[in-house]
C-alpha cells in the first residue's frame, strides 16, 4: 500500500479497480503536522485525467502494471503490427490503443508495452526520440536568428517546429511528452 506521500509524478496506482498514473503532484503542510496531498491521475484505459486529494493516513493500493518490450514492424492505416522479439509472435494494435505513440514509431524500433490484467493499456516511448527531417522550408537569407522557427516535416510524417537553421536529412531528438524539438543530432 502506498501513502499520499508516495505518489510522486509517475507512480501507478489502482483505484476501483482501474489502473491511473500521478501526472501531478503538490503537497500542502497543514498545522500540528498534518499533510494534504493533491494529484492529478491520468486513467491509463481511457486516458481521462482526474483530481483526487489524500489526507495523512489514507491507503492508496498499488497497480500490478507489467512492461513487456516489443518491436514495431509496420501500420496498415487502422492497426499497428508489433512483434515479440523473444517468442517471434506478432500481434496487433487498434490505433486508439496506440493513440499519440504513432506519430513517434518507425519500423523496426523497440517500445514498451504496459499491461494490466493481461490486458494492453498503453505503448510508452522513451521521454525523446531521435528522427530525421524529411522536408524543412527554406529560410530567407538574412532571417537566423535562433529565435525563428519553421515548420518541418519529420519520416514519421510529424510536423514540428524547428529552429531557422534545421535543414533536410538533419537528425532532431524530439521530446515526445510534449512534441516539441530538443537538439539536432551532431
Amino acid at each position: 500500500m502506498y501513502s499520499p506521500t508516495d505518489l510522486k509524478k509517475g507512480t501507478v496506482c489502482q483505484i476501483d479497480g482501474k489502473p491511473y498514473r500521478v501526472v501531478e503532484y503538490g503537497q500542502k503542510v497543514l498545522g500540528r503536522g498534518g499533510s494534504i496531498v493533491n494529484v492529478k491521475l491520468k486513467n491509463l484505459i481511457d486516458g481521462s485525467v482526474i483530481p483526487k486529494t489524500y489526507k495523512g493516513q489514507d491507503k492508496i493500493e498499488p497497480a500490478e502494471v507489467r512492461n513487456q518490450t516489443v518491436q514495431y514492424l509496420y501500420s496498415d492505416g487502422d492497426d499497428f503490427h508489433f512483434m515479440d522479439p523473444e517468442s517471434f509472435e506478432q500481434f496487433q494494435l487498434n490505433k486508439d490503443i496506440v493513440d499519440s505513440a504513432s506519430n513517434y514509431l518507425k519500423e523496426g524500433d523497440s517500445v514498451n508495452l504496459q499491461l494490466f490484467d493481461g490486458q494492453i493499456i498503453n505503448v510508452e516511448l522513451p521521454k525523446n526520440i531521435y528522427l530525421e527531417v524529411t522536408y524543412a522550408e527554406e529560410v530567407v537569407k538574412g532571417d537566423t536568428t535562433s529565435s525563428v522557427l519553421k515548420d518541418a516535416t519529420l519520416e514519421t510524417g510529424l510536423i514540428v517546429k524547428v529552429p531557422a537553421f534545421i535543414k533536410s536529412g538533419d537528425v532532431i531528438s524530439v521530446d515526445t511528452a510534449t512534441g516539441e524539438y530538443r537538439e539536432r543530432r551532431k
